[in-house]
């Protein structure tokens, strides 16, 4: 063979070599589109199960992760002093393989906290010092890994005023502010959330996490943003009860915060129906995933939006609202739902003002 002609022959090998392999390079990437768009992070809820297709999702469609539950304080410190740190520790080395941001949740929370914190009887001094210890220990352990932290969860009640809790009943809404002085001591480097449910509405509780913010700031503390959590139901019409609001409604609702000086994130997203779904019911839920994506896009200090979960098939709505479900992006078998479509469409499409 002529020497040209090996020369050739090779030269089309390798350029046949060269053709990519992985067809998941030209699939639609949630969080990519998002990046695109020039915000930061689209997210999911993280609990680490033996489900393969979880890290293949995660790894094409988000770029930050939230663990569910395995850093709250029940989890962290089930007895005063006692830590234990390995689910956390789990989902930061998930984190680190996949090249995920990490939504640290959560440090303050009346949920999901021990007897001996809730019902221990403290003064407000101890119960400071206890609150001190923790978030030293829990925020210390993962300050180098956790990009944002959620210190104050569900301070509020739905008429915006504060939630009673062991927290607000010992030592008063100063534990807010405390809490997020605290957390900027020993959480450098992460950005530091109030988080709350119902804020969607621009309402009263809408009203009460702007004066949160304002509280804080008043002590002179750091808060770098505000977590909507988005817990929402697609019903027929936004006016409907615990429906998904309008556009409009949805906007002012970010900007509310927003316009005190911080960020805002969709923390926690998922959209139920009445089951069992339908093809209406999945258009409907779409079209809600949607607006809900073009909303932030308008904001332009909504930064990130999370998903609170991947699977129906794991997701906590069935088991608190009996009759409801089919809340997320991907159905029971991990395939992809008309929400999905909707939610990229309207990070691709949603206009920004």
């Amino acid at each position: 063979m002529h020497l040209s002609t090996i020369v050739a022959s090779l030269a089309l090998a390798s350029s046949v070599l060269a053709v990519p392999t992985n067809s998941k390079t030209k699939e639609p990437s949630l969080y990519k589109a998002y990046r695109d768009r020039g915000r930061d992070f689209i997210g999911t809820a993280l609990t680490i199960r033996d489900e393969p297709a979880e890290p293949e999702i995660i790894d094409q469609d988000f770029n930050s992760v939230t663990p569910e539950n395995a850093m709250k304080w029940e989890s962290t410190e089930p007895s005063r002093n006692n830590f234990t740190f390995a689910g956390g520790d789990a989902v930061v080395t998930f984190a680190k393989k996949y090249d995920q941001q990490i939504h640290c949740h959560t440090l303050v929370w009346h949920s999901q906290l021990p007897n001996w914190v809730s019902s221990g009887g403290f003064d407000n001094q101890t119960l400071i010092s206890i609150m001190e210890n923790h978030i030293k220990n829990v925020a210390g352990r993962w300050k180098a890994a956790c990009t944002r932290w959620d210190v104050v969860n569900e301070a509020l009640n739905e008429d915006g005023t504060y939630r009673k809790s062991v927290f607000l009943d010992t030592i008063g809404e100063a534990y807010i502010p405390i809490a997020f002085r605290l957390a900027a001591k020993y959480a450098k480097g992460s950005k530091l959330y109030y988080n709350d449910y119902n804020l969607e509405y621009n309402g009263a509780k809408t009203e009460g996490a702007k004066k949160i913010v304002k509280l804080i700031k008043s002590y002179g503390v750091r808060i770098d943003g505000v977590g909507y959590q988005a817990h929402l139901a697609s019903e027929s019409t936004p006016t409907a009860p615990g429906a998904v609001p309008d556009q409009a409604t949805l906007e002012a609702a970010l900007k509310a915060t927003a316009n005190e000086g911080v960020d805002v994130v969709y923390t926690e997203i998922d959209v139920r129906m009445n089951t069992p779904a339908t093809p209406e019911k999945l258009k409907v839920q779409a079209d809600a995933w949607e607006r809900i994506a073009r909303s932030c896009i308008a904001v332009k200090r909504c930064v990130g939006m999370t998903v609170w979960g991947i699977s129906d098939k794991y997701s906590w709505i069935p088991g608190v609202f009996a009759t409801e479900g089919a809340a997320l992006l991907w159905d029971e078998n991990y395939q992809k739902k008309p929400a999905y479509n909707g939610f990229l469409k309207g990070i691709k499409e949603g206009k920004k003002n």
